[in-house]
């Protein structure tokens, strides 16, 4: 890295344009200089420019921030759609990893590795066993595209470990969790971020629910926490027309920047429901929102996390990158979705989430906040919408907790439901296969047994999780829903499946279908909005007025 004292006369080259910021980097400039060779012991130069940049990033905004070469690689590899290793899927199974999937086609698959292979170790390094960090194994099996490992494994119940030779290569990393029909004509897309493929495999998944006879579709983005807006972007042009605004920027030192539709979409006239929840963000938000400005399709769920904010990656000359804040983004109508924040306050921005679950927002109806300072209207059909904080959605679904026990979550935090599941499949795979041909097959007939559900009760005894039997009965349903999720995505090798089982039990899905399927109540919410917001608003700004009113009188 460059000198902090090499950065700042950079930065005086370039930013002279006044006294006060030439004063000001002097002053920067003389204190490092001081502390670099006045100060009484060594320092690291390195980390002091570091700890100096995020010095200055935590007095703005939530969202700015600096990452070393290490973490901005981890960041990254996600959206970038791809990153360099032998191509599986795992879970860590009593300490030893358990081969869920190999990747098509890639390295793995080619020199023989199966699903329910255990790789115990890495280059002659035991990883099973010895309660190795997930990072660390991680970082043993990845590497440059090219280079070889050399991994040992134990299949079944051969005592005898097999030696595989794996050449490194290009892994796809896929953004597009599932996408399936709900019924006839309805089909359904899952997704979880929006990287560089992301528009692709939309399109992929889009193309082939057509030909299955699609003539309505739910994209689910709930906990989509986002990633890159021209992904967004990209995606929303194929439902909107010509000219019509996707979203547009602007900030103090960055003029106004539109993005609109080029009119070139496939997807035009395709009737769509978008699930949301207080985790969809970012990239998230500009899909929603420019659907829900254009009256282009109906809102499911939870108001989402409000971050309007865009950042400009800064890259340095050792890989480490900052990523400043440079403008708002707005939808279409106008609306900024940035939730409030006070500079240098990250914690309570970040506390944001648990205090809507403590005012009730996530379960009832009447704690949405509606402002009215920060009211809008759709660009079609006029219909009034909010700003001020993230997505209101048309419909609220509220989060269902009446499955939800102490006992369900001590068996979750203990992993004794994953290793059930993955137990189950590993002495099941054979017959299972036979008896279930397709996914399908096995989502539609199959069913675990009171003499299943005994054993699990009995590996959580194992793990030392307490039976309860309350807390088993309350919920007994949800167990056995997520167990036959894992048990299917692990014997199909595909995240979809799991999706296609645990949605029979998802409120915010079978609010969306519902709705779809009622064209009256969807054509209502696209004209007049929802009836109980509107409700809801009037009240809340009656009881402003009395309020204000009665201060008056005091």
């Amino acid at each position: 890295m460059r000198t902090i004292s090499m950065i700042l006369m950079a930065a005086l080259a370039v930013f002279s344009s006044t006294a006060n910021t030439r004063e000001a980097l002097n002053k920067l400039y003389n204190a490092e200089y001081a502390i670099r060779n006045l100060y009484v012991d060594t320092v690291n130069e390195d980390k002091l420019v570091e700890n100096a940049i995020m010095g200055m990033l935590e007095k703005l905004d939530p969202h700015s921030s600096y990452t070393n070469a290490k973490e901005t690689k981890a960041l990254e590899e996600p959206l970038q759609g791809e990153f360099s290793g032998i191509g599986i899927q795992y879970n860590m199974k009593q300490d030893t990893l358990y081969v869920i999937q190999t990747v098509a086609g890639g390295p793995s698959e080619r020199v023989g590795i199966l699903p329910g292979d255990r790789i115990v170790m890495v280059n002659d390094t035991a990883i099973a066993g010895v309660k190795m960090s997930n990072s660390a194994i991680q970082k043993r099996l990845r590497g440059k595209k090219g280079t070889k490992v050399t991994v040992k494994v134990k299949r079944g119940a051969d005592p005898q470990l097999t030696t595989f030779v794996i050449t490194r290569d290009r892994i796809p990393l896929y953004s597009v969790d599932a996408s399936y029909m709900l019924d006839d004509k309805t089909g359904y897309i899952k997704i979880s971020s929006f990287g560089n493929k992301t528009y692709a495999e939309m399109m992929q998944a889009l193309a082939k629910l057509s030909q299955q006879g699609m003539k309505q579709v739910v994209v689910d983005l709930s906990d989509n926490g986002g990633g890159f807006m021209n992904a967004a972007i990209e995606m929303c042009n194929e439902f909107l027309d010509n000219g019509q605004m996707i979203v547009y920027t602007q900030g103090t030192n960055a003029p106004r920047s539109e993005a609109k539709a080029m009119g070139n979409g496939r997807y035009k006239d395709l009737k769509m429901a978008i699930i949301v929840s207080q985790y969809s963000a970012s990239a998230a938000e500009i899909f929603t929102g420019a659907m829900q400005d254009w009256d282009r399709a109906v809102v499911v769920g939870r108001r989402t996390f409000g971050k309007g904010l865009v950042q400009r990656p800064i890259r340095f000359e050792d890989n480490s990158m900052m990523r400043l804040t440079v403008a708002r983004y707005y939808t279409p109508s106008g609306r900024c979705v940035q939730k409030p924040y006070k500079k240098g306050n990250k914690k309570a921005y970040e506390d944001d989430i648990i205090d809507r679950s403590k005012t009730g927002e996530y379960y009832h109806i009447d704690s949405i906040q509606f402002n009215d300072s920060l009211k809008y209207t759709t660009l079609k059909n006029h219909r009034v919408v909010y700003g001020g904080g993230g997505i209101i959605p048309d419909i609220f679904v509220p989060v269902d907790t009446s499955e939800y026990s102490t006992y369900y979550r001590d068996m979750l935090a203990k992993g004794v439901i994953y290793q059930y599941a993955l137990d189950y499949v590993d002495k099941h795979r054979a017959e299972l296969k036979s008896r279930y041909a397709t996914a399908a097959d096995f989502d539609k007939k199959f069913e675990l047994t009171a003499a299943d559900m005994q054993a699990f009760i009995a590996a959580g005894e194992k793990a030392k999780v307490s039976y309860n039997e309350k807390g088993f009965t309350t919920s007994k349903g949800v167990f056995g829903t997520v167990l036959k999720g894992i048990i299917g995505r692990d014997l199909y090798s595909d995240q979809g499946v799991y999706s296609m089982i645990v949605n029979h039990r998802n409120p915010d899905l079978q609010a969306a279908l519902k709705v779809l399927n009622d064209e009256s109540r969807f054509q209502s919410l696209l004209h007049d909005g929802n009836p109980e917001y509107a409700k809801l608003a009037a009240e809340r700004k009656a009881r402003e007025e009395a309020a204000k009113a009665a201060a008056q009188k005091k």
